[in-house]
């Protein structure tokens, strides 16, 4: 079936629209980052720079470490992003963008998301390392699509809302699982996390400026709940804004991806550390190198 030009809409230099990559200059293996700088950061471990792009938040290089290609891409914030840059990802790796076909042979991109957070428990110091084993959706991204329960975990999601006294007018909550492949990557230097994505940083993250919560216990139960699954117990460890629809659009498109989280702050304790940008370098030098690897 071919896809229309205004689903996927590819400028006039051959490059897809938002991220503005072709599709012979993305890797197979790619680290996605919020902040545009630090793509210039892991261009800093790598050799045989081919390229950089940018166009407003979204900047991207593919180079070299240790001879595997590698690819470098800038998200900015939020899970509406994600969906955008996922979706081209996928539309480079998998649409023939002359014919503008789905290729007849699939392939599987490898995604390690690079992020900050906030850690939901005391025993979770500042500068460690969180990797999302689940991911845990509040942004309601995957609810647009057909058959999110395929790539969910809804029995969790049930238990989730009822422990949350979740309220009907909020998108309904999704769990969904990483990549065994990409969590093999780091398990051993990381926390196993269970991380929600909001949709937005204040009151979404539980946060009072000025207006007061629709769920002012929110932060509270979401510390309390525990779950079990695949033979492992969990509990929901930390709070960022991209993971979930990584996770999600990642396992319904046939990718392997996971989120790793630099922890900068703490909201069970109140505390934060606003110099965090080295133990953010350290990520991702240890990200380039296991990244390399695959």
């Amino acid at each position: 079936m071919r896809i229309p030009e205004s689903e996927l809409i590819i400028n006039g230099d051959g490059s897809v629209f938002h991220i503005h990559l072709k599709p012979e200059e993305l890797a197979d293996n790619v680290i996605m980052v919020g902040d545009p700088s630090r793509v210039d950061m892991i261009g800093e471990y790598l050799t045989d720079i081919e390229f950089r792009h940018e166009s407003r938040e979204f900047v991207s290089i593919t180079g070299k470490r240790n001879g595997k290609r590698i690819t470098a891409i800038s998200h900015g914030i939020g899970p509406d992003n994600i969906d955008i840059v996922m979706t081209e990802l996928d539309a480079l790796a998998n649409v023939d963008f002359k014919t503008r076909e789905v290729k007849p042979v699939h392939k599987a991109l490898n995604i390690l998301r690079i992020g900050t957070s906030g850690a939901l428990h005391a025993d979770i110091p500042l500068g460690s390392y969180v990797l999302a084993h689940i991911s845990v959706g509040f942004d309601g991204v995957m609810n647009w699509y057909a058959n999110r329960e395929k790539v969910t975990i809804p029995a969790v999601e049930e238990a989730f809302k009822k422990h949350m006294n979740w309220l009907d007018v909020l998108p309904s909550p999704y769990f969904v699982k990483a990549s065994p492949k990409i969590i093999n990557l780091l398990k051993d230097v990381t926390v196993k996390g269970v991380t929600i994505s909001a949709g937005g940083f204040y009151g979404p993250q539980g946060r009072v400026v000025r207006v007061p919560l629709a769920m002012p216990d929110m932060l509270e139960n979401i510390e309390s709940f525990r779950f079990s699954e695949g033979g492992e117990d969990y509990r929901i460890t930390n709070f960022e804004m991209e993971s979930s629809p990584l996770a999600g659009l990642a396992a319904h498109l046939g990718h392997n991806a996971s989120t790793v989280c630099c922890i900068i702050a703490n909201r069970y304790l109140q505390s934060s550390n606003p110099d965090y940008k080295p133990a953010i370098r350290k990520l991702v030098e240890l990200a380039v190198d296991r990244m390399s690897t695959l």
